[in-house]
């Protein structure tokens, strides 16, 4: 099974997010080849080492779909090229990597009997969180006690991950003209609230992410210069710090600040995994580094326990040019299995 040209013919399948028919195509026929009795719901496509019983499953996941190739590429983003050890081409560090090193990890591990039912999943719309994604095949799983997310973070642990939850608030005053002493300016009376977000700390402070982050990031009010605006409308950016839902922030928020609260969306909360969790004690015997991750990945989208990890690095995600290092992938394949390889998870 090669795994590294595997990933040298995603790289020239165009993938964007929502438009992943052909790679999703390309891998489906290529694991039939291989002999996996592979399922497919849309472009998400999953294989599983047994039928549901009553050990544990962990879920290994990674994303086939890709952001668009940014405006500075000096090379062809869909012609996979290798150069000083490096694999260059859009998609190789995010998500390529970890697609094929927990691939080749699946087959690893599935050879002998393992404590735990083990998925292989590769899905869809993960750059734009996207509802064709991971989501919609959950059901379709059965029960997962506990995820592997692959994603670039140099195979160090991400135990904890940021949510994102955005409000539309809204301040009510009565227009009137500005000439003359009348009517209440709803931009005065927004103040107060913009400056509760600004200035509130929730009291629970994560090792890894810190406070719940939250930002006013736009203001729109008034029709014209000699009129009193009667509404005040404001952004606001929150970023959860995986001890509180994005639920619970909103319900605290609502009832704290006076200004009406709309929430676009709760879908993407954020994560934090136990130091004693059985998966966090085998990786830190293995010498990987724990750490909180300011971007938001499939974690935001399962119900269920994650650790992030995989080959790559962050920094080269979305970016001109981006690549792999070929070491790189043969060392994750081999954290992956020794992270897993008999991890009991009672």
């Amino acid at each position: 099974m090669d795994t590294l040209q595997l990933l040298k013919d995603l790289i020239r399948i165009p993938s964007f997010s929502r438009e992943e028919k052909e790679a999703c195509d390309f891998l489906e026929a290529w694991m039939r080849n291989e002999g996996f009795e592979v399922q497919r719901k849309g472009n998400n496509l999953w294989v599983e080492s047994s039928v549901p019983d009553d050990r544990p499953t962990i879920l290994l996941n990674a994303h086939i779909d890709t952001v668009r190739p940014a405006a500075g590429y000096t090379r062809d983003p869909f012609t996979p090229v290798e150069e000083d050890g490096k694999l260059y081409g859009l998609g190789s560090n995010d998500d390529g990597g970890s697609l094929v090193a927990l691939l080749e990890a699946y087959v690893r591990l599935t050879e002998h009997p393992q404590p735990y039912r083990l998925l292989f999943t590769a899905t869809a719309e993960e750059e734009i969180s996207g509802p064709g994604g991971i989501e919609s095949i959950l059901p379709d799983l059965g029960k997962v006690d506990f995820g592997v997310i692959g994603e670039p973070t140099g195979m160090n642990m991400a135990v904890a991950e940021k949510g994102l939850m955005v409000l539309d608030c809204t301040v009510r005053g009565k227009s009137g003209h500005a000439a003359r002493d009348e009517g209440v300016n709803a931009i005065y009376k927004a103040l107060g609230p913009i400056e509760w977000f600004r200035d509130y700390t929730f009291p629970k402070i994560s090792p890894f992410l810190g406070p719940v982050k939250m930002s006013v990031t736009q203001v729109h009010a008034g029709t014209q210069h000699n009129v009193i605006p009667d509404v005040c409308t404001f952004v606001v950016d929150v970023r959860a710090n995986g001890l509180y839902s994005n639920v619970e922030l909103l319900e605290i928020i609502k009832h704290s600040v006076e200004c009406e609260v709309r929430e676009r969306s709760t879908r993407l909360g954020s994560s934090s995994l136990s130091m004693d969790h059985p998966v966090v004690r085998r990786g830190l015997s293995l010498g990987l580094t724990p750490f909180g991750s300011p971007t938001t990945s499939n974690q935001a989208l399962v119900p269920f326990p994650t650790l992030k990890i995989g080959p790559g690095d962050s920094a080269r995600s979305h970016s001109a040019d981006e690549f792999i290092l070929l070491t790189e992938i043969r060392s994750a394949v081999e954290t992956y299995v020794n992270l897993l390889d008999g991890l009991a998870l009672d």
